[in-house]
């Protein structure tokens, strides 16, 4: 999958890295509103005692703690993740969750994994295919450190109509700001079913399956929904915050608008709904 003209990749993921780092406990507390998503993947891995789970992308572990709990007593967990601080925060969490001793944490590239081959029974991949600047490569790795018969379970975002969660906060930023002179990869570079399926089949993937997860967000007020945009878009939330307070506060102001049409029946704050993709595949 071809990369925007001008993209530096290392410039990419030291962006990501930053903002990541920069909220990595408002990500945890957001936890809650993708429950219903985290659930989905977790079940279509099939975890089960005794398992070795990496879970890439992992920030502050949300399904790797999840994971540990599965795959306890003898199994294994190991988190990584290039934000050292979304790390350093899911570590805390497991520690006084009491979970640490079947989770372990480690900085890691997701396209250039420093694991032995064949030493995985899953893989999870929660929301971040799309983030990686090279996702075949990073495929690629993970069929390698999988066990032969191993399965990978991962998640990305549907199509952009139908990802409001998401795309309501964009389209109110391209409203409002100059077009970025490189874009990013899209988040929604996956929204494809048939994208997806060929990447992973690329990849040296087989038995794929691919099932639809809709899940609703609900939000007191607009600041509300566009705080929670802010707390899972990584490098954009960065390049996002080095803009004049001023150009902030008219964004937030705006995104208002933009959630009318989510306005709860009651009146009472916004429902704003959202399409993810659960692939399951087999090394």
């Amino acid at each position: 999958m071809s990369t925007p003209a001008g993209f530096d990749p290392r410039r990419f993921k030291a962006q990501e890295r930053a903002g990541f780092n920069r909220i990595a406990a408002r990500y945890a507390e957001g936890a809650h509103l993708r429950a219903d998503l985290a659930t989905a993947l977790l079940d279509a891995a099939k975890l089960a005692p005794g398992q070795r789970v990496l879970d890439l992308a992992s920030g502050p572990g949300l399904l790797a703690r999840e994971a540990a709990a599965r795959v306890a007593p003898d199994g294994w967990v190991l988190a990584s993740d290039i934000a050292e601080g979304m790390l350093a925060e899911g570590a805390q969490r497991a520690a006084d969750e009491g979970c640490a001793d079947t989770l372990s944490f480690a900085a890691a590239d997701a396209e250039h994994l420093c694991l032995p081959d064949a030493s995985f029974d899953r893989v999870l991949a929660g929301l971040a295919l799309f983030m990686f600047p090279h996702p075949q490569q990073a495929l690629t790795e993970m069929r390698r450190v999988l066990r032969p018969g191993g399965r990978l379970a991962l998640s990305v975002w549907g199509p952009r109509d139908v990802v409001p969660l998401i795309s309501r906060a964009q389209d109110c930023i391209a409203r409002l700001l100059p077009a970025p002179k490189v874009p990013r990869p899209s988040v929604f570079r996956f929204g494809d079913a048939d994208a997806l399926v060929s990447a992973l089949t690329t990849a040296g993937f087989s038995d794929l399956r691919i099932e639809p997860c809709r899940f609703t967000c609900h939000f007191a007020d607009s600041e509300s929904y566009w705080q929670a945009f802010l707390d899972l878009a990584g490098g954009a939330a960065e390049a996002l915050s080095r803009l004049p307070e001023a150009t902030q506060v008219t964004l937030r102001a705006a995104v208002t608008g933009d959630l009318e049409a989510h306005r709860s029946a009651d009146g009472a704050g916004y429902s704003v709904d959202a399409l993810a993709l659960v692939a399951i595949a087999q090394a």
